[in-house]
Parts: C-alpha cells; sequence; structure tokens
C-alpha cells in the first residue's frame, strides 16, 4: 500500500481517517482531505479520480513523473510540480511532488523523494490557526517543507567550493581534485536549472488570482519564493567562485610549467659548455691549440668549472634556477 497518510480536517483538527474509498473519502461541509501518496498504484489514482474528478491531463503527468517545477489550473483545481533535492556524496538526487488542490482537498505524490511528509504533517496539525486556512495552506507547507532542503545542499557546496579555492591556493590540484571539481559545477548546473522554475511557480503563486488560493495566504508563498530566490543567488557565487578557481589553478599550472621550461634552459645552457669544449678537444685533427700542453687538461676542466660556475650564479640571480 502506498497511501502514507490520509485524513479528514475541521477547523484545523484532524477529526478522523481518510481510506480511499467512496465512504471514506465522503466530506460534511468546513472539512477537506489531505492525502499523501509515495508512487501510487493506478488503482489508488483511480479512486481519487472518481472522488475528486481530477483532471486527465494532470493525472499522466502525476504518473509518468520525470516533469519540471509547474503550476497549472483546470477548473476549480491546481495541479502544482515540484522537486525535490538531497546531496550524496558529490551527486544531487532529485525527486519530484505533484499536489492536486482543491476547495475541499489536498492530494499530494511523491516519486523518487526519500523525504516523508509526516513531521511536515506533524508541523502543521500542531498550529491548527494555521491548518484552519485549508488546502492552499497545506500547500504552502508542502512547498516550503521542499524548499527549506534546499540551503543545506548549497551550504555543504559552499563548504566544499571554499575548500577547493584554499587547496588551490596552497598547492596544485590533483587529477582527483580537478574531477570532483567538474563534477560539482555540473551538479550546481543542473540544480540552478531546477530552481528558476520553482521560482517561476511561486511568484505564480503569490500574485496572480489562483482558484482555491485565499488573498490571505499569497504572502506565504512571497516568503517561500524569497527562500528560493537567496539559494538561486548563493548558487551563482558559487559558480563564479568555481570559475575563479579553475582560472587560478590554470594560471599556477602554467606558471609551474614556465619554471620548468626556464629551469631546463638554463641547465641546457650551462651543459652545453663542457660539451662542446669537449667536443671541440674530441676532434681528431694533429694541430690544436695546447695539444701538448703538459698542463692543457687540467687547464680546459678549470675553463668550464668557470664559465659552469659563472653561468649558474647568473641563474640564480634572474631565478632560472
Amino acid at each position: 500500500m502506498t497511501v502514507v497518510a490520509s485524513y479528514v480536517y475541521r477547523d484545523g483538527q484532524r477529526v478522523r481517517e481518510a481510506p480511499l474509498t467512496p465512504e471514506g473519502l465522503a466530506l460534511e461541509p468546513g472539512e477537506f482531505v489531505w492525502v499523501g501518496l509515495y508512487d501510487p498504484t493506478d488503482a489508488e489514482i483511480d479512486v481519487l479520480v472518481e472522488r475528486f474528478k481530477l483532471h486527465p491531463l494532470a493525472v499522466e503527468d502525476a504518473l509518468a513523473a520525470h516533469q519540471m517545477p509547474k503550476v497549472e489550473v483546470y477548473g476549480r483545481e491546481l495541479f502544482v510540480v515540484a522537486r525535490t533535492a538531497l546531496k550524496i556524496d558529490d551527486r544531487i538526487a532529485y525527486g519530484e511532488t505533484h499536489v492536486f488542490v482543491g476547495d475541499d482537498h489536498v492530494v499530494s505524490i511523491r516519486h523518487g523523494s526519500a523525504r516523508a511528509h509526516n513531521l511536515l504533517r506533524a508541523q502543521l496539525e500542531a498550529s491548527p490557526l494555521q491548518l484552519k486556512k485549508g488546502p492552499d495552506f497545506v500547500l504552502h507547507g508542502i512547498l516550503d517543507f521542499i524548499v527549506d532542503a534546499y540551503a543545506p545542499i548549497v551550504d555543504d557546496a559552499e563548504d566544499s567550493v571554499l575548500e577547493m579555492e584554499q587547496r588551490t591556493l596552497d598547492a596544485f590540484l590533483s587529477r582527483v581534485e580537478i574531477r570532483r571539481l567538474f563534477t560539482l559545477r555540473r551538479e550546481l548546473l543542473k540544480f540552478r536549472r531546477i530552481l528558476g522554475p520553482m521560482e517561476e511557480v511561486l511568484g505564480r503563486l503569490q500574485s496572480l488570482d489562483m482558484p482555491c488560493i485565499d488573498p490571505d495566504v499569497r504572502p506565504y508563498f512571497r516568503d517561500v519564493s524569497d527562500h528560493v530566490r537567496r539559494v538561486n543567488s548563493r548558487l551563482g557565487g558559487l559558480n563564479d567562485i568555481l570559475s575563479s578557481v579553475f582560472e587560478v589553478a590554470n594560471l599556477l599550472e602554467q606558471q609551474r610549467q614556465g619554471l620548468i621550461t626556464r629551469k631546463l634552459a638554463a641547465w641546457a645552457a650551462i651543459l652545453a659548455v663542457p660539451t662542446a669544449i669537449a667536443g671541440i678537444y674530441g676532434m681528431n685533427f694533429e694541430h690544436m691549440p695546447e695539444l701538448r700542453w703538459e698542463y692543457g687538461y687540467y687547464a680546459v676542466l678549470g675553463v668550464i668549472a668557470a664559465i659552469c660556475a659563472g653561468l649558474y650564479v647568473t641563474f640564480k640571480r634572474t631565478k632560472w634556477l
């Protein structure tokens, strides 16, 4: 059974359980039902479609999943799609929550989301004055519950990015660290593609005249929208830092390669002196300067040592070595 919870509420108080049957979903004036499902079966959806006259297109989207955040209006019915996110190691796992909102019902359907709404339901039930507002306030609670999980992802990513930034300044990044940077950048870009539509959904709920949304509940959606906007802004800052980390790492690598090249060139210049002199005196000519001098061998070694020492000191002063 995929029904996580199904209860009827009146005046902000839970009054009874609501089984997925025509009798269990029967409501009296002033009551509304909140049905929470996780990967429901077709039979369970059929009961809800028959009872609340859910639109076929919305039902098709809710069953198929793989939707981007959106809000659609079908008569007096709202259909809202929100994306959940949870950071696992260096990856962000996504799920979906689909919500049908009517005058007397809220149907929330979760796909792939590990965070159940039990805690959320308990929090709402602990505030009967707020829950008394009806299904639109429950919708706000669900969206706020989903958006609250975004901030820890950004906090964790921020710590990782700042750690990488400091590591880049202290030492050269390894291949594993560079791969982690690219993975983190890719995950954050995917995350931002979700935040934009989520912000649009909340903007419509707070500003447009939507069915089932009372004017006094709209400011609550504005608050959730502000949370999404702040998360999106922080992600933009993290992407800038990641870009700077890549640039700094590239500059440091170029500097290191230039230093190595200068050292190789300096040593090549130093070694060229004995190589040239030895090459000249290795030629098989009978008449060469000082060829039969008793101290010629030592003189040549002294000249080689003096020139090499002079070059070494010069390169040290110019920081080529």
